[in-house]
């Protein structure tokens, strides 16, 4: 599928892998608009071809709005890449006692749920599209993580949730392949992104030494090239593709 002349939502696409996504996809000619939240659209750098676009992803309406400006902003909506997303730790029970509720439910609402609220709405929107010559309306590239095969201990919550992004990718293209839209999920394993800003430079050459090959962290741009790929690759449906460089993670 083409990129040039189309319009791109990339959710989490003020910073990390929605960021580096964003920018791919408009350097290959898709007018994209980047989703996140009210603060970090505020923050983000200014982008050719990239519309910061202010919304909670676990909103209906705020979706709705944003999927709404890029199906009219003049060029068909075509392709949807879901990397918003949050990965706070916890353990089931330990302690300081059973694991917060609320904070499972966030993570959930956020990963998973928020995921399924885009992938609905913006399907919609897709679905009202021309084809293209090969029978084709769009794709959606979402998020999971190794950690939804390999969940670590504190990651019971982001597990669960990024399991059921996993999960979600086959149903969810066999509902859309009628439509003549595709279903497609990256996990990536340990990617330098801000939420690894915090670790200190002991800790992440230790993570990059456990990648079997290459032996560094991934980034936001190997994320961005694959998801490129897949957006470019027709034959791509209803799978996971782990981005891990080998990496099994253990316990811990």
């Amino acid at each position: 599928m083409l990129l040039n002349g189309t319009a791109a939502i990339v959710t989490g696409g003020a910073s990390g892998l929605g960021a580096a996504t964003a920018r791919e996809l408009a350097a290959n000619g898709a007018h994209v608009f980047a989703v996140d939240l009210p603060d970090a659209v505020a923050n983000a750098a200014e982008v050719a071809g990239v519309t910061h676009t202010a919304a909670d992803v676990t909103d209906a309406d705020q979706v709705q709005a944003a999927v709404d400006s890029a199906a009219g902003s003049g060029v068909p909506l075509r392709t949807v890449v879901n990397c918003a997303g949050i990965g706070p730790s916890a353990r089931v029970a330990g302690r300081k006692g059973p694991h917060d509720f609320d904070l499972f439910r966030k993570v959930v609402e956020v990963n998973l749920v928020g995921t399924f609220n885009m992938l609905r709405l913006a399907a919609a929107a897709i679905g009202e599209t021309e084809q293209d010559e090969n029978g084709q309306r769009g794709v959606v590239v979402n998020t999971a993580s190794i950690a939804a095969y390999d969940g670590q201990i504190g990651q019971a919550a982001y597990a669960a949730s990024k399991g059921g992004v996993a999960s979600l990718t086959l149903p969810a293209a066999r509902d859309l392949s009628s439509t003549g839209i595709r279903v497609m999920t990256i996990a990536p394993g340990i990617v330098d992104t801000p939420m690894l800003a915090t670790v200190g430079e002991e800790i992440r050459n230790t993570l990059a030494e456990g990648v079997p090959f290459p032996k560094r962290l991934g980034t936001p741009e190997d994320y961005a090239r694959l998801a490129l790929d897949i957006v470019e690759h027709d034959y791509l449906n209803g799978e996971v593709i782990r981005m891990d460089g080998g990496l099994r993670m253990g316990p811990k």
